[in-house]
């Protein structure tokens, strides 16, 4: 008798978590369709918009001359394995918490 209580109890929960998930996929599908702009697009025309308009740009995002800027604001050079591999043994070796190792 109990083993089928336990049978309804999780078949009730499974049914429940099934509903559920059918209603927020219903609910994502719902809200998919809207528009959407290409950022790269929508940066050149807030950039060509600033005459005349409320819309402000940040001061990083324009040039000496008042511009806005078309080109990456964070460059990283290309590190190899053995470079990251030499800093971070610098940084374990550094560590104040490291023990010296001895025979090595």
């Amino acid at each position: 008798m109990l083993h089928l209580l336990y049978i309804l109890a999780f078949t009730i929960i499974a049914f429940l978590a099934v509903s559920n998930l059918i209603r927020s996929l219903i609910t994502v599908s719902m809200d998919s369709p809207r528009p959407y702009q290409d950022k790269r697009q929508s940066f050149k025309n807030k950039s060509l918009n600033l005459t005349g308009s409320n819309t402000t740009i940040h001061p990083e995002l324009l040039d000496d001359s008042g511009n806005p800027i078309n080109e990456p604001l964070l460059v990283m050079r290309s590190v190899t394995v053995e470079d990251a591999r030499q800093q971070l043994d610098a940084l374990y070796n550094d560590s104040p918490n490291q023990t010296q190792e001895k025979g090595e």
